[in-house]
């Protein structure tokens, strides 16, 4: 387990370079100059030539991401062009309130989405099964965004029972965290059902029905635990769709998270703090599928990992 960990850790070093440089080239395509947008729309040309020198922005593209390259495998991503702060604190900053959005929402789609799996299945096409299926369908049909609105229309503006945006308290993670989570619940709503009629189909779960245990050990101890597998596999790629939907949903509540942080560097043409976000975020999906691979072989002792 040890080695093979150490094998997928050493994996993610091209990764990260790949990361740096798909980032790194598409954000020369998106339209403005930096130090024009620094300087200011009335600044004169030789006070923005001279911005650029000192941004180092005149020099080759490629002996820029050379430069950026190093630094970043030297822990150092660069200083805001925003702010002129050092991009790593301001992503130390913003890192963990995305992460606990991304936490309370992946709790949401495991939850739900594994329960109205398991009674789907146990009861396949009946009124139950067909009216959860229909629901997930819903879920997965509507637009996070969308969603994430008309909650924040009925619950905070209609009902006012719960706040419109923020990261202050409790309260403040229902709304965001669901508008993440519903979707990847339907998602895992299916698969879980999926999974589940293709094991309790199997011979051993006849024998286990033949011996006389009862039908609730038999499906959480013997069956849920089979078909959990490739339910794993879901959750992880839901996660990194999660920090993906993080953008929207930081930006539709007002919250000061990563993904908000990338929307705003984007639009002010702060390339190194949109690089740092953007690898950050990388290494955690990264980590994510990791620990994916780590938990196949804790269900299931008869995977090897390679």
């Amino acid at each position: 387990m040890l080695m093979f960990i150490l094998r997928r850790l050493m994996q993610t070093i091209p990764v990260i370079i790949g990361v740096t440089f798909v980032v790194f080239f598409i954000m020369q395509l998106v339209p403005g100059d930096p130090a024009v947008l620094l300087a200011g729309e009335g600044a004169s040309k030789e006070t923005i030539e001279a911005l650029r020198e000192q941004l180092g922005l005149n020099r080759p593209l490629f002996l820029q991401y050379f430069d950026y390259l190093i630094n970043v495998f030297r822990g150092d991503f660069g200083v805001s062009l925003k702010n002129n702060q050092p991009v790593l604190d301001e992503i130390l900053v913003r890192l963990p309130i995305t992460i606990e959005l991304a936490f309370f929402s992946i709790i949401i789609t495991i939850v739900l989405g594994v329960a109205a799996g398991i009674i789907s299945a146990i009861k396949p096409y009946s009124f139950t099964d067909t009216t959860v299926m229909l629901v997930a369908l819903l879920g997965i049909s509507l637009p996070s965004f969308w969603f994430g609105l008309m909650m924040m229309y009925f619950f905070s503006v209609k009902l006012q029972i719960l706040p419109v945006a923020g990261w202050d308290s409790i309260l403040h993670v229902i709304l965001p965290s669901l508008t993440l989570g519903a979707g990847g619940a339907a998602i895992v709503a299916r698969m879980t059902r999926s999974s589940m009629l293709e094991v309790i189909r199997q011979d051993y779960i006849r024998t286990a029905r033949a011996k006389g245990l009862r039908e609730r050990v038999i499906v959480y101890k013997h069956a849920l635990r089979n078909a959990l597998i490739p339910v794993i596999t879901v959750v992880g790629l839901q996660f990194g769709a999660l920090l993906g939907g993080t953008v929207l949903v930081e930006s539709i509540f007002a919250i000061n998270g990563l993904g908000r942080m990338i929307v705003d560097s984007i639009r002010m043409r702060d390339l190194p703090m949109v690089q740092g976000g953007v690898l950050v975020a990388s290494l955690v999906f990264v980590v994510v599928n990791l620990s994916v691979d780590v938990l196949y072989r804790i269900f299931n002792k008869r995977i090897e990992l390679n």
